[in-house]
């Protein structure tokens, strides 16, 4: 048990908040022990028709994961990333194929672990301050709790705009996208669980579609995702770039700029990864990533990403390569080397 999660159960619906608010809600372990035991035990409970996850306060669903522990851990080189990183995509998994109704609030900012938390179940129900992201390029890292496989179901386009800039979605772009598949006015969110609770749930998606059909409304008016997100569609992150370049909109050379300030090698890392991700089947996809995320233990970037981003904060990383062009592919490759137990050993 942790302080760190309430859960309750009214009539027919068991719900889950998040309660680290100062925190943006991030993810620990403790966190991601406590939601495993309760979808455990609530999708094992006759009486229990949905399950519902939402986020302590106003400003975030969860901004993401204890990122500073994988750095320690990583630098110390004792066992609790591994650790963490298991009962994080074993979640990701239980969520993915939960047998129940599954619905998340992602009100506020929905990154990296709160992705996880979220996009792999049923309903994913935005508010007027989502804002969805996947910004692990930008500490040296990868889109890891199942975006590889999330990621370029959306499109590979879509997929590998959002995996390798961390552009951030608003609530409407989130809805054409296809990170959400609802929305819901932020001030009804309370409302809509209440009714959840009031209704008559009997573990099937018509019950909970009986309900919601009163709360869901057109999401609200966002910027339009520029016909150049199409430069995502090339076959390598250097094309991506130079694509980028011959565009000359301001768009493109927004995205063009952001590529050029993250990791090289997580960049390149990350393309491959949603490139294999897009043939997978999400254990598969879980497994790699459990590769990788080990394998990047083992790099340069990881951690001077992290320093420079959320340790000293002074913006600056001194990444492994000066640019895309120095990464070569043997260097690519050997993040993907078998380094984790066989998948048996998730959740």
């Amino acid at each position: 048990m942790t302080n760190e999660i309430k859960s309750q159960v009214v009539g027919n619906l068991g719900h889950i908040t998040l309660n680290r608010p100062k925190a943006l809600n991030a993810l620990t372990y403790a966190m991601c022990e406590e939601i495993t035991r309760l979808l455990v035990a609530w999708e094992k409970d006759s009486n229990i028709g949905a399950v519902l996850i939402d986020g302590e306060g106003e400003r975030a669903f969860c901004a993401g994961g204890d990122v500073i522990l994988l750095h320690d851990s990583g630098k110390a080189g004792d066992s609790r990333a591994e650790e963490f990183w298991r009962i994080e995509y074993a979640l990701n998994e239980l969520i993915h194929r939960y047998s129940k109704p599954y619905i998340t609030l992602i009100d506020g900012f929905v990154m990296g672990g709160g992705v996880g938390l979220s996009v792999h179940g049923r309903l994913r129900v935005a508010g007027n301050a989502t804002m969805f992201a996947m910004p692990e390029t930008g500490i040296g890292y990868f889109p890891d709790v199942g975006g590889t496989y999330f990621l370029p179901r959306l499109g590979m386009e879509f997929g590998q705009w959002l995996g390798l800039t961390g552009a951030r979605l608003d609530a409407g772009q989130s809805c054409h996208v296809g990170v959400a598949n609802a929305y819901v006015p932020s001030a009804q969110h309370g409302e809509l669980i209440d009714a959840l609770g009031a209704a008559k749930l009997d573990g099937s998606d018509a019950a909970v579609a009986n309900v919601m059909i009163d709360f869901v409304k057109t999401p609200p008016a966002s910027a339009l995702i520029p016909r150049a997100v199409k430069a995502f569609g090339e076959k390598t992150v250097p094309a991506i770039l130079r694509t980028l370049d011959e565009d000359g909109s301001e768009w493109a050379q927004k995205q063009a700029i952001s590529i050029r300030r993250k990791s090289p090698l997580a960049m390149c890392v990350t393309f491959e990864a949603l490139r294999r991700g897009a043939k997978m089947n999400f254990r598969e996809v879980m497994t790699q990533e459990l590769d990788i995320s080990l394998n990047f233990l083992k790099t340069q970037d990881f951690y001077e990403g992290i320093r420079a981003q959320l340790i000293d904060k002074d913006r600056k990383p001194k990444w492994s390569h000066d640019d895309l062009s120095g990464v070569t592919e043997p260097q690519v490759q050997r993040l993907f080397r078998k380094t984790a137990k066989p998948p048996q050993e998730f959740l």
